[in-house]
């Protein structure tokens, strides 16, 4: 059995506490210290973990060779000097997601994690959610037929960020699982928005995503909506599928639907519709985010490569780049960086 793995959690607010929670409870981790800058947030968490040492110095952590992986919860634009302070230090390293909010800092951090032979994993929670995991298997297996178009919304009356738009705060989560279903990157986005309650900061953005074989998928993000909705829908040939994670219980559809062309003449003949039956498959019930953790702990035990690694996040932070670009020439079609 392999030796438990000796952890830090550093940042500890408001999605920083769940890491904190869910790694404590993993039997093949030992909390060690949980560093956060807020004393009152340490009160607290030292009243619920009081085995782990609490600080608020970040190199305190650093310099302590027990400590084999660091989980990094802080504000996105702190994640390029915390990831990199890090690996130089020798650990293991979980970021949540952007990995970082440039490509060219997104590049740096994982190759110095592949040269030092370090795993770096980053948060892109969805992919670790059973109910995307059977809609890969669906979509590798060919049950749908070929994509066509996917199509995603992610919207709240929610959390206001002020040091990120809806695209960087909201949007990771739906390019990850758009890109590891279709496994290819777009040729071009395309994104429009708009700042209602801070200047130059967007609550509301629509990307539309072009790849090189004609597909395309559309993301819709937005703190500032009536709705709490997440859904993903995704169009075939043969079926389409939507995931839905506000539903309790049944949170796949597969729908046997499709048009299909018959190679008449004559346009009307030529396109027949099909409906079929409604399949809600059995989707594993176990929390996403345990499921993510112990995969980050497995990878530091193995020395495997995350399923979201350093170069996942390299590209989802590419396509963020350039759906930036396109926010500031109005939704202007922007060819993707070099990758």
């Amino acid at each position: 059995m392999a030796e438990r793995v000796v952890l830090a959690c550093v940042g500890a607010g408001r999605w920083g506490r769940n890491l904190v929670r869910v790694f404590d409870s993993l039997p093949d981790v030992e909390l060690a210290t949980v560093c956060d800058v807020s004393e009152d947030i340490r009160r607290e968490l030292k009243q619920q973990y009081p085995e782990a040492k609490l600080t608020a110095d970040y190199g305190e952590v650093l310099a302590n060779k027990q400590i084999q992986a660091v989980v990094i919860a802080v504000p996105a634009v702190d994640h390029y000097a915390a990831v990199k302070q890090a690996l130089e230090a020798g650990k293991h390293v979980y970021v949540e997601k952007p990995i970082s909010l440039s490509y060219d800092h997104a590049r740096r951090l994982t190759e110095l994690a592949e040269s030092l032979r370090l795993v770096l994993m980053v948060g892109h929670l969805m992919e670790y959610h059973p109910a995307l995991r059977l809609l890969k298997q669906l979509v590798d297996a060919g049950e749908l037929g070929e994509i066509l178009y996917l199509y995603s919304e992610r919207v709240n009356l929610g959390v206001v960020r002020k040091d990120e738009n809806a695209l960087w705060s909201l949007a990771p989560h739906d390019i990850s699982m758009i890109l590891h279903l279709v496994d290819e990157e777009p040729e071009s986005i395309s994104a429009r928005g708009a700042s209602y309650l801070q200047e130059g900061i967007e609550d509301v953005v629509f990307a539309n995503l072009r790849f090189a074989d004609g597909r395309m998928a559309q993301i819709q993000v937005s703190w500032l909506d009536p709705h709490k909705v997440r859904k993903l829908t995704v169009v075939g040939t043969q079926k389409m599928a939507v995931f839905d994670d506000m539903e309790s219980a049944e949170k796949v559809r597969i729908y046997d639907k499709a048009a299909e062309r018959q190679g008449y003449e004559s346009y009307g003949e030529s396109i027949t519709l099909r409906f079929g039956d409604i399949v809600i498959p059995h989707v594993n019930p176990a929390e996403p985010l345990k499921l993510e953790c112990q995969h980050f702990v497995d990878c530091v035990q193995s020395g495997d490569t995350p399923v979201s690694d350093g170069r996942d996040g390299m590209r989802v932070v590419r396509v963020l780049e350039a759906a930036q670009r396109s926010l500031r020439v109005d939704g202007a079609p922007c060819v993707m960086g070099p990758g």
